[in-house]
Formats: structure tokens, C-alpha cells, sequence
């Protein structure tokens, strides 16, 4: 029998910590809580987790810098909990790679039903969509580091990347020269139900375009096929 999927909880309230394991695990899923970001490290160090409930408000390191930090050593999807609606602080924590954020107060259920699509969006991708793992990437006069997430120009200058850009790109680069759809790239590159703020992918695009140096009134690198979506027009060369 497969084993329950995995859910790591760090939220420096006891109550809705313990609450939600029970909830949780009464749905069949397996929880383990901690409640700052030292024990979630020591946590991920001994254990495989399959998706991360971060809380933004945590005693020392907060959560849009462990979010950011888990960027630049994992793919594992993470869902934001705060107690401040703010939309600056969605669109921060999206921004630093979560894939979806949720206000408090809000229910168990609506946790476990979000928790449920980005796992089954992230294991429904086609085979040919999913990425092959590379310590650096080669297109054009640039080279991405997968590792720490950086871009490098040709004349070796190192550009960190917002984790929205790291994500975005990495999907071109997994799929070059093959034209991506808005929804293809919505769900590669966040990997969850489409929301208002996902109607910015035209607006992500024109942020990396920039950041890459390719002229937006005639891009040479990332091009728009009309009706259809965008494409990588480059090759991409894989190293270990």
C-alpha cells in the first residue's frame, strides 16, 4: 500500500498546530508539526515531506525568509498561513515561490482541499513535461544555476532571481522550443489552482524578458506565438 502523503506544519501556535494534525491525519494524511524554523530544519534533515504549511509570523527566522531559503534547496510545495491579510504579503510570498497562501482565520477543510490540488497538480504533469535535474543550465549567453538560483552572463556576472522568475524560467529551459500555453505555464511554474493574481503570467513573462536582455518589441529569446503562448527559442545544454 503506497504511504500516506506527507505534511510538514510550521506554525508557532500550539493549538492550531495540533489541531490540524488531528484534522489531517483523520483524512488520511500523514502530519508531523514543529513550530519554528530551526526544528522545521531539523525535521526536513529526518524525514521526507511531501508539501510544507509555512505561517509567515514565526519566532526567529520568518516565514517569507524559510520560504525563500527552501526555494533555493527544494522544489517541495509550500502553502503560506498569515494572520495579516495584506495582499502585499500574497504577492511577497508568491513571489518568494509558495505556491498558494491562505489568510487566517480559515478552515481545516479549505486547507486540506488546497493541499490536496497542488499535490495532485504537481504528480499529473505529462512525463514529457516534467523536468530532467541539472546543476546548471546553458542557453544563449547565459547560464542558470540551479543550485543556487542564480543567473550568470556570458562575461560571468552573477544575478540573483526572484524566486517567480527562477520558477518561470526554469520552465522555458525545461522545455525549449516548445510552445507553452498560459495554463501550461501557470501550472508548471506554480503548480496550483489558477487565481487572480495568475493572470499576471503576460506581466511575468515581460519581467524576464527585461531581465534576460531580450527587446520586448522583438524578443529573439523568449517569442510570442500569437493565439497560442510563448516559446524558448534557444538551445539548452545540461550540466550535472
Amino acid at each position: 500500500m503506497d504511504r500516506p502523503d506527507h505534511i510538514l506544519i510550521v506554525d508557532d501556535d500550539a493549538e492550531i498546530r495540533h489541531l490540524l494534525r488531528l484534522y489531517l491525519e483523520r483524512n488520511g494524511l500523514q502530519a508531523t508539526t514543529v513550530g519554528d524554523g530551526r526544528a522545521m530544519w531539523r525535521a526536513l534533515d529526518g524525514a521526507s515531506f511531501d508539501l510544507i504549511v509555512l505561517d509567515l509570523m514565526l519566532p526567529g527566522d520568518d516565514g517569507l525568509t524559510l520560504c525563500r531559503t527552501l526555494r533555493a534547496k527544494s522544489d517541495i510545495p509550500i502553502i503560506m498561513l498569515t494572520a495579516r491579510g495584506d495582499e502585499t504579503d500574497r504577492i511577497v510570498g508568491l513571489e518568494m515561490g509558495a505556491d498558494d497562501y491562505l489568510p487566517k482565520p480559515f478552515s481545516a477543510r479549505e486547507l486540506l482541499a488546497r493541499i490536496k490540488v497542488i499535490l495532485r497538480r504537481a504528480r499529473s504533469l505529462p512525463t514529457n513535461l516534467r523536468p530532467d535535474e541539472a546543476a546548471r543550465l546553458r542557453f544563449a549567453d547565459w547560464v542558470l544555476d540551479t543550485v543556487q538560483r542564480n543567473l550568470i552572463s556570458a562575461s560571468g556576472v552573477v544575478m540573483p532571481i526572484s524566486g517567480a522568475e527562477y520558477r518561470l524560467l526554469r520552465v522555458f529551459l525545461d522545455h525549449p522550443n516548445r510552445v507553452l500555453n498560459r495554463d501550461q505555464l501557470l501550472d508548471l511554474s506554480q503548480g496550483k489552482e489558477a487565481g487572480p493574481l495568475d493572470r499576471s503570467i503576460d506581466v511575468q513573462v515581460s519581467r524576464l524578458r527585461h531581465r534576460l536582455g531580450d527587446d520586448p518589441r522583438d524578443p529573439l529569446l523568449i517569442k510570442t506565438v500569437r493565439g497560442e503562448g510563448y516559446v524558448l527559442a534557444a538551445t539548452v545544454s545540461k550540466e550535472p
